[in-house]
């Protein structure tokens, strides 16, 4: 007879093709502890039959749309900062794509957020990233400078996309049928992809910058207007990647 920490070991290298079997198998057990866990791999089957769900519910536009070769999710992170630039992210997922636990980039741990990067810089048909850099956020205002990190993402796309599915936006002098979906990155799988693929890409470069300017901790802020950073744009002030029409508030520029 198996141990129970051997039952456990089992459990925990089954595959999901093999755990329903395993988990029939040790709920008859008559020790209770090798019940218990047999209890808590069948809650982890019941948990991953809701994801499997959750995506099928975020394929609903990428269903809509699926007579489109390429269907391309389009997303931004970085509006709101005082320092750092402004990201889009745009993805095209293989048709019938269903990574699970993709999501609004903000739902996820920075860790699930990592994980799931590689998944789609893997899996995905293409994927580029556009920037819009803090002086031309003040040069031509946030949102123009987000619509041009989008066109920057589209067109660093390998192939070109049949329709785009955008979060919330229409985005000026792009020839490609757009959808704008309010919420999208927590609506269309292709969208929170897209939402990953630029936050990821965008917390990297404020860790770097936070080497290059110490004190503001824009590692763990991002650029964003937390006291801390805050009281360090007035002791210190501006760096070379704070936003002068976004601090204007708070130190003289």
């Amino acid at each position: 007879m198996k141990s129970t920490t051997e039952i456990k070991k089992i459990l925990q290298a089954a595959s999901i093709e093999e755990l329903p079997e395993l988990v029939k198998e040790y709920s008859a057990d008559e020790r209770a502890g090798v019940r218990k866990l047999a209890e808590a791999a069948a809650k982890r089957l019941a948990a991953l039959e809701q994801e499997k769900k959750r995506i099928e519910t975020l394929r609903v536009y990428e269903e809509q749309y699926r007579d489109y070769d390429y269907i391309c999710g389009i997303d931004e992170v970085g509006r709101g900062p005082l320092a750092g630039p402004v990201v889009a992210g745009a993805v095209i997922l293989p048709k019938g794509c269903r990574i699970l636990y993709i999501n609004d980039s903000k739902q996820l741990s920075e860790k699930k957020r990592e994980e799931l990067y590689e998944i789609i810089m893997e899996q995905a048909v293409s994927c580029g990233v556009g920037y819009a850099a803090p002086e031309r956020i003040d040069e031509i205002n946030i949102l123009q400078a987000t619509y041009e990190a989008m066109r920057e993402a589209i067109g660093k796309l390998t192939c070109r996309p049949d329709i785009l599915l955008n979060d919330a936006v229409t985005i000026p002098r792009v020839s490609i049928p757009q959808v704008p979906i309010v919420k999208g990155d927590a609506k269309s799988i292709s969208i929170g992809a897209a939402s990953i693929i630029a936050k990821v890409t965008r917390d990297r470069l404020m860790q770097d910058y936070d080497k290059i300017f110490p004190g503001y901790d824009f590692a763990q802020n991002k650029g964003y207007g937390s006291t801390g950073h805050i009281e360090a744009l007035r002791k210190y002030g501006p760096t070379p990647i704070h936003r002068r029409s976004f601090i204007k508030n708070f130190v003289q520029v």
